[in-house]
């Protein structure tokens, strides 16, 4: 079992930043592929970015692409999504994702965190 808990959103107006983490409970974190997906008001939720278990391999969604890094630190049990630049349309639940072969947008992942809020002001 792993347990998964975000935090680090909030309110940001829109060329800001903030930086969302993952806690991850359970001695086996580092062989997880790790992730984050989002879901906006009314839309279903969409993959972001994730991370190999390593951290030597990681894939962003077009829509985040040179704007959002994810990251993480094995030694800590934590993955990271820092947000640069932005935009109203990022305003979204943010979800940590943890899956013990791949994370990525056509496969729902083995463990999901609550969700953190990040609203971005126009």
């Amino acid at each position: 079992q792993v347990r998964l808990v975000e935090s680090g959103g909030g309110l940001v107006q829109a060329g800001g930043s903030l930086r969302l983490s993952c806690a991850a409970s359970g001695r086996t974190f580092s062989t997880y592929a790790m992730g984050w997906f989002r879901q906006a008001p009314g839309k279903e939720r969409e993959f972001v970015a994730a991370i190999s278990w390593s951290g030597r391999i990681t894939y962003d969604a077009d829509s985040v692409k040179g704007r959002f890094t994810i990251s993480r630190d094995n030694a800590k049990n934590t993955v990271y999504l820092q947000m640069n630049s932005l935009e109203p349309e990022d305003t979204a639940v943010y979800y940590c994702a943890a899956d013990s072969y791949q994370v990525k947008p056509s496969r729902d992942p083995d463990y999901w965190g609550q969700g953190t809020q990040v609203t971005v002001s126009s």
